[in-house]
């Protein structure tokens, strides 16, 4: 079985949890903060953090046209809470308006909703079922969380909030070989989402 190189983006937020979990799925990990850094690596993790933050300092390092030529050529990428606002091809604020000026990687053909779920107060944990892992719905934690609210029929949707006021929104998604969640499974101790990725990475390399 082959190890896969996975370059976790460590400009901003959850690098270190990230790298733990993919190491413990078989994966080696590279921190990945200059454009030369995305050489070689088999997939890409983009973690939870502030995604204007992150977007930002790729831009000012000459890592953000990089990163959006990486995914537009095929790396797999996986981009979770920022990560899934970063891959998002189209954002809203809060309150549903256009938010044309945030940077994005790109990737997903989906509209984002940056933190949907409300503010840092506002954070909380659910059980979302997660097509294509196997076992009990993952434990899902949402921290000033975004959800997706459109996403073209190209986009699988793998999981939705079940219950309460968000009952239906989209929380993870797939489209091709980039995947997102709005949750942080790093977070959780439930390595099902970084080991369907690490496999993901791993039949593509």
């Amino acid at each position: 079985m082959s190890t896969p190189l996975v370059g976790v983006l460590a400009l901003q937020g959850d690098v270190r949890e990230h790298r733990a979990v993919l190491e413990q799925q078989g994966a080696r990990t590279v921190a990945v903060r200059r454009p030369e850094e995305l050489d070689g690596v088999d997939g890409l993790v983009l973690p939870g953090g502030e995604s204007t933050t992150i977007a930002k300092l790729a831009d000012r390092w000459g890592l953000l046209e990089p990163l959006r030529a990486a995914v537009r050529g095929g790396l797999p990428a996986y981009g979770s809470c920022a990560g899934m606002i970063l891959l998002a091809d189209r954002l809203l604020d809060a309150a549903g308006n256009a938010i044309p000026d945030q940077q994005t990687i790109g990737g997903l053909d989906v509209t984002v909703r940056r933190n949907a779920f409300g503010r840092q107060v506002d954070s909380f944990e659910s059980e979302v079922a997660v097509e294509g892992l196997t076992g009990p719905p993952v434990h899902a934690v949402f921290i000033r969380a975004p959800w997706v609210e459109e996403a073209a029929d190209t986009v699988q949707v793998l999981g939705r909030v079940s219950g309460g006021p968000a009952d239906g929104r989209i929380v993870a998604v797939r489209q091709g070989d980039v995947v997102a969640t709005s949750f942080h499974p790093e977070l959780t101790g439930d390595t099902r989402m970084h080991r369907f990725f690490v496999d993901l990475v791993r039949e593509r390399s």
